[in-house]
C-alpha cells in the first residue's frame, strides 16, 4: 500500500520509490548538527544574495526558506495572463549561493491557500530524487531539507511531484538555481583567481498557453481549470512564449540590468525544459563554464554557448565600452518574437581604439 506522498508521485514513480529508505541513517549527517550556522534571506531574481566568492573559515549549514505561491502573472505586454506556480512569487525562483562542502538546509513552505502538493528536486544533491521524495508537501504543510553541497558548479532545482504534474508545474514557472562555489573561489584554466564585481541571474522559461478559436490567449479562474487545456498545448512542444525571469520585456527597456566599464559581470543562465543559446550582442563569454561544473576549466572568448534543458551555465565578461547590450538566446526567432531577451545598459568612456564609425551615413557617390 502506498504512502501518501508516494501516491501523490504517481503510480510509476511510487513503484520504484515503495524500495527507497526515506529515513536518514543514524549518524550520518551528525557533522552538521555541530557546523556553525548562517540564515540567509533570499532576494528576487536578477539578483543575488550577498555571499562570498571564496570562502572563510570552514563549512557551515546556510539556511534558506522559501514559500510557494500560485498567482496569476502578466507574461507579455498584451497583457496574457497565466496561472503561475511559483518558489517565493519570482519565475525563477530566485538564487542560492553557498560553498562546497557547506550544508544547504532548505525549509519549504506549501501555505494552505495554495491548491496543490509540491515539492523540490534540487540537481545538486545526492539521494532521494534530489529531495523530492522528503520534500512533497500538501496546501498547509511545511518542511525542512538539508544536503551536503558536494559538487561546485551551478545547478537548476525545481518541482517534481511526478508523472504529468511534473512538466506542468516546472513549464508553469517553478524552477530556480543554485550555485556551489569552490571554498577558494573560481579559477580559470591556468589555475588563475576569477572574480566578479555584479551578478546577474537569468532563468528562461517556456510558456504553454493556450488559445481561444479566435486565437487569442485564453485566461482561466485557476491553475485546475487550464491545466487539460494547458497540458494539450505542451505536447505540442512548441511554446507561445520564451521569456527572461517570467515575462517578456521583465529585463528590457526600463528594466535592464546594469553596469559600468571595466566591471566584470557573472551571468547565471539557468533552463529547466529546454536548450537555450545565449550570446551578449556587442560582447563575449570571456570565461564560459558551459556546463555549469566549476571543476572543469572554463571555455574562453565565446560568442555563443549552449545550456543544455535541465542545467545551468556560468560565463563572466568584462565590459570594455559603453552603451546598450542586448543578451539574448540566439535562436533569433524566440528572442525577438518569443521575448528571450534582456538588456544592459553600461555606462563609461567610449574607447574609439576598439571601435568607431569613420564615416557617418552618406549618399553614395558615383564617378
Amino acid at each position: 500500500m502506498f504512502t501518501r506522498r508516494q501516491a501523490l508521485l504517481g503510480a510509476a514513480t511510487a513503484a520504484m520509490l515503495s524500495a527507497l529508505p526515506v529515513a536518514a541513517t543514524p549518524g550520518w549527517a551528525d557533522e552538521a548538527d555541530a557546523l556553525p550556522r548562517e540564515k540567509v534571506a533570499l532576494v528576487a531574481p536578477p539578483f543575488v544574495h550577498a555571499h562570498e566568492q571564496v570562502a572563510t573559515g570552514g563549512p557551515k549549514v546556510v539556511a534558506f526558506t522559501m514559500t510557494i505561491q500560485e498567482k496569476e502573472i502578466v507574461i507579455d505586454e498584451e497583457g496574457t495572463t497565466f496561472h503561475a506556480m511559483t518558489f517565493d512569487g519570482s519565475v525563477p525562483g530566485p538564487m542560492m549561493v553557498v560553498h562546497e562542502g557547506d550544508y544547504v538546509e532548505l525549509t519549504l513552505v506549501n501555505p494552505e491557500t495554495n491548491s496543490l502538493a509540491h515539492n523540490i528536486d534540487f540537481h545538486a544533491a545526492t539521494g532521494g530524487m534530489g529531495g523530492g521524495e522528503l520534500t512533497l508537501i500538501n496546501p498547509g504543510e511545511q518542511t525542512t531539507l538539508r544536503f551536503k553541497a558536494t559538487r561546485t558548479g551551478v545547478f537548476v532545482y525545481h518541482c517534481a511531484p511526478g508523472g504529468a504534474m511534473t512538466p506542468w508545474h516546472v513549464v508553469s514557472g517553478m524552477s530556480g538555481a543554485i550555485m556551489v562555489l569552490p571554498r577558494d573561489g573560481l579559477k580559470n584554466e591556468k589555475g588563475e583567481p576569477v572574480r566578479y564585481d555584479r551578478i546577474f541571474y537569468i532563468g528562461e522559461n517556456d510558456f504553454y498557453v493556450p488559445r481561444d478559436a479566435e486565437g487569442k490567449f485564453r485566461r482561466y479562474d485557476s491553475a485546475g481549470d487550464a491545466y487539460a487545456d494547458t497540458v494539450e498545448v505542451m505536447r505540442g512542444l512548441t511554446p507561445t512564449h520564451v521569456v527572461f525571469n517570467g515575462a517578456r520585456g521583465a529585463l528590457t527597456g526600463d528594466n535592464a540590468l546594469r553596469a559600468k566599464v571595466g566591471e566584470t559581470v557573472m551571468i547565471v543562465h539557468a533552463q529547466a525544459n529546454r536548450d537555450s543559446r545565449p550570446h551578449l550582442i556587442g560582447g563575449h563569454g570571456d570565461y564560459v563554464w558551459e556546463e555549469g561544473k566549476f571543476a572543469n576549466p572554463p571555455a574562453r572568448d565565446l560568442e555563443t554557448w549552449f545550456i543544455r534543458g535541465g542545467s545551468a551555465g556560468a560565463a563572466t565578461y568584462t565590459f570594455l565600452q559603453p552603451g546598450l547590450y542586448a543578451y539574448v538566446n540566439h535562436n533569433l526567432i524566440e528572442a525577438v518574437e518569443l521575448g528571450a531577451a534582456a538588456h544592459i545598459m553600461v555606462e563609461g568612456e567610449w574607447n574609439d581604439d576598439l571601435m568607431k564609425q569613420v564615416d557617418a551615413p552618406r549618399p553614395i557617390v558615383t564617378n
